[in-house]
């Protein structure tokens, strides 16, 4: 790939960029703030969001990236960055919890909480995802923030998951139908009560980063020539943590595949071969899509502020560097975020909403969701080497 130099700006000279999308960013928040009925919620999904797209750049919080660097170089940072923002996201969402729903009892779930489905369509769907990310090289939420780094194959990759959306949305009746209506869904808390479920999963994060740390081999830190440092993995995943609490209890839990769903819903909706209905879905929890009836909704905010936050984050650590891909890549970026956006709509989210926020919910469906992404994105990794990608 070739490096665009028109496009790329030394830290240095960034700097009043990087102030102006931060600017733009705070204007869009003020004028959201006016809308009548949810102005407030959408502001505040703007301030959430460009926090969300500064943390995932500087941190370079991508679930693939992170799996990657574990599986070549057996460096674990990142992969204990993730398990940091799980453990303070889990004991959070239980100290809230206890305010929502006071008491677990059997039958009821907390407001909002992504606690999906158990069963083999959550498993078809995050082996869809997992092989989808290792196709396209990213996660949604990372090509996300890599619009913000000048990414040219990440547009393709998105317009590649609404695409596997609306696969989705075609195959969701049959799925439903024949599994996900009569599907367990397992909150953890009922059986165990919120001390003993988060203890639970404090001590399976402690055991995996333990696991993690023994094999983990030392590697080089610091930033590439007239870039600035990224910040340290378990920073990032601190401040992840504590941006998904505070999501969850003043808009609702994290999660970037709603809009980018509905978007997929509503272009298809007028066409003949389009289910006009699609059978339970409005009934779980998880990143849930809509046809769009107005042009802003709080997780269209907050992706929109992720890309801008992103961007001011790029263009002040030197790391807005647009480069022309190749065929083969686009070709890939566009294929696995189908993979990406079929995985995505089944599983009810990605690694952000299925994952991270069904995890901090202590929701079976977030720890399987996450067991089977990271087993088959190094089945994806080892297809990419093997065909020497």
């Amino acid at each position: 790939m070739t490096t665009l130099p028109l496009f790329t700006l030394p830290p240095w000279r960034a700097v009043l960029p990087a102030v102006l999308v931060v600017a733009v960013a705070l204007l869009l928040a003020g004028q959201l703030s006016e809308v009548p009925g949810e102005g407030r919620e959408l502001a505040l999904s703007v301030l959430l969001g460009a926090a969300f797209g500064v943390v995932l750049q500087r941190s370079r919080f991508c679930f693939y990236c992170v799996s990657r660097d574990f599986f070549e170089q057996r460096d674990a940072r990142g992969l204990l960055g993730i398990l940091a923002a799980l453990a303070v996201g889990t004991l959070g969402y239980h100290l809230l919890f206890g305010a929502f729903l006071p008491v677990p009892a059997p039958g009821r779930l907390p407001p909002g909480a992504h606690i999906g489905p158990v069963s083999w369509v959550l498993v078809a769907g995050a082996a869809s995802f997992g092989l989808g990310m290792a196709l396209s090289g990213s996660c949604i939420s990372a090509h996300l923030y890599r619009l913000g780094e000048g990414s040219l194959a990440s547009p393709v990759a998105l317009l590649g998951a609404g695409a596997g959306f609306v696969l989705g949305f075609l195959s969701w009746n049959f799925l439903y139908l024949s599994s996900l209506q009569e599907a367990p869904v397992l909150w953890l808390p009922h059986a165990l009560g919120y001390a003993g479920s988060a203890a639970l999963q404090v001590a399976v994060l402690g055991g995996l980063a333990f696991w993690l740390a023994r094999r983990h081999r030392a590697g080089e830190t610091g930033g590439a020539a007239g870039r600035r440092p990224r910040w340290a993995a378990h920073v990032g995943g601190l401040m992840v943590g504590f941006i998904a609490v505070l999501a969850y209890f003043r808009v609702g839990p994290l999660g970037v595949t709603a809009e980018l769903g509905s978007l997929a819903r509503t272009a298809a909706s007028g066409a003949s071969w389009f289910p006009a209905r699609l059978e339970g879905l409005d009934s779980f929890a998880g990143c849930a899509t809509t046809v769009k009836e107005t042009l802003w909704s709080a997780n269209g905010a907050f992706v929109v502020a992720l890309v801008l936050g992103a961007l001011a984050a790029a263009l002040y650590a030197g790391d807005f560097r647009p480069r022309l891909p190749g065929v083969g890549e686009l070709a890939r970026a566009l294929c696995g975020g189908v993979l990406m956006g079929w995985g995505a709509m089944v599983a009810l989210g990605c690694t952000v909403g299925t994952l991270l926020s069904g995890v901090m919910a202590a929701a079976l469906s977030g720890w399987v969701f996450g067991a089977v992404v990271f087993a088959f994105t190094w089945l994806g990794w080892r297809l990419r080497r093997r065909a020497g990608w």
